[in-house]
């Protein structure tokens, strides 16, 4: 069994203000509550930062200095990519491995862009990844939504060809969930058998939930996903 915490969409800024909110006092909110507990790995699925200058990476690895497990991360739209890898080169990943189960990232992110595409080479790579696995089960995650939010969310931000993703998730039977961000809110989808998750902002949320929140996983032996969205 193995647990990770995913956070996202944290915008810290060089300044404190950004999107109307405090996201360095909502994100130090969030590190104080998910610093004390069991998880082998914390997860931010995109949008560090708000405009992906150098500082913003900066305060952001202090601001999670409390963490003491492993920290993975990948870029959103608003992360500057060269920034981003100048100050978590280390965190970076392609394929992450917790005992039975894989959690393989996809770049979604589009240059200058908000909504997210996955190229041919992308899709590629994806299913080269999901072939080549020896794990058991598979969870993979990426920046953009890939389903209709059926909220305030505008759905044409989000992924824009996720028809293109599916043809390739279809293929392998060990997926049990897509993971995201993006959309600011936390929601549950189902697919064919396939979870899909969202994650919500440690900055503000874009519908009317008044919180900031995270999500927390519970991976266990027998390939059964659990997780739950914790608020504050």
């Amino acid at each position: 069994m193995k647990h990770f915490i995913q956070i996202s969409d944290c915008h810290i800024d060089d300044a404190e203000q950004s999107m109307g909110v405090n996201t360095h006092q909502n994100l130090a909110h969030i590190i104080d509550k998910i610093a004390p507990m069991q998880s082998d790995a914390l997860l931010i699925s995109g949008d560090l930062t708000h405009h992906g200058t150098l500082t913003s990476y900066k305060k952001l690895k202090e601001l999670l200095a409390p963490v003491q497990s492993n920290i993975f991360v990948l870029a959103g739209n608003h992360d500057n990519p060269h920034n981003l890898a100048a100050v978590f080169s280390a965190c970076l990943f392609n394929t992450l491995s917790m005992g039975v189960w894989d959690i393989i990232s996809v770049d979604s992110v589009q240059a200058k862009k908000t909504s997210g595409y996955l190229t041919k080479d992308v899709l590629l790579e994806l299913d080269q990844q999901l072939a080549n696995s020896q794990a058991k089960y598979i969870l993979v995650v990426l920046h953009h939504p890939i389903v209709p939010m059926c909220s305030t969310w505008d759905d044409t931000l989000s992924l824009e060809n996720p028809q293109d993703l599916f043809t390739v998730l279809d293929k392998h039977l060990k997926i049990q969930a897509v993971l995201f961000g993006h959309a600011h809110e936390a929601a549950e989808f189902e697919r064919n058998g396939l979870k899909i998750i969202a994650c919500p902002s440690t900055a503000v949320q874009f519908t009317d939930e008044k919180r900031i929140g995270f999500n927390h996983y519970t991976l266990n032996n027998n390939g059964h996903l659990e997780y739950k969205t914790q608020w504050i």
